[in-house]
């Protein structure tokens, strides 16, 4: 599974401590950035690229957006036809495993400024761990799906 990652300033720790778990973990992992730490930076300018690429082949791609809630970060994704990003920033697991099972979320983003490493690994872990939902309420699912995409 190929996992794309970008942040910006407020997400570049977590995010560069991620990638090096993901690669550990034997995912392909491509990074947009940012490189390094520019407190000026743009989230939009990092977000942008990687949804636009999810955008484009969403069901192959899964992404890790961080900043400093995550808010932002998914606001920005989601602009893109294809693209379902979920936010997380602590508290109750569940909405993760639920954006994968209900929602076929494909982008991750993650508030930085609220998750330890050991926290955010787990969210990241679970939610690719999670698969779509193949219940009987699946078509109900993938009926929503395609209204959002409308």
């Amino acid at each position: 599974m190929k996992i794309y990652l970008a942040s910006d300033h407020a997400g570049f720790e977590l995010k560069e401590l991620l990638r090096k778990w993901l690669v550990e973990q034997k995912y392909e992992v491509k990074d947009f950035g940012a490189f390094s730490f520019v407190e000026q930076d743009d989230y939009s300018d990092f977000i942008k690229p990687l949804a636009k690429e999810i955008s484009e082949n969403p069901e192959n791609i899964k992404g890790i957006i961080l900043g400093g809630s995550g808010q932002g970060e998914a606001m920005t994704a989601n602009r893109f036809k294809n693209v379902r990003a979920v936010v997380y920033y602590g508290n109750k697991k569940e909405i993760i495993k639920l954006s994968r099972e209900h929602n076929n979320a494909n982008i991750l983003s993650l508030g930085a400024r609220f998750l330890s490493e050991e926290e955010a690994r787990e969210a990241v872990k679970l939610w690719l761990e999670t698969s779509f939902s193949s219940e009987g309420k699946n078509e109900r699912h993938l009926r929503r799906i395609k209204k959002i995409d409308q």
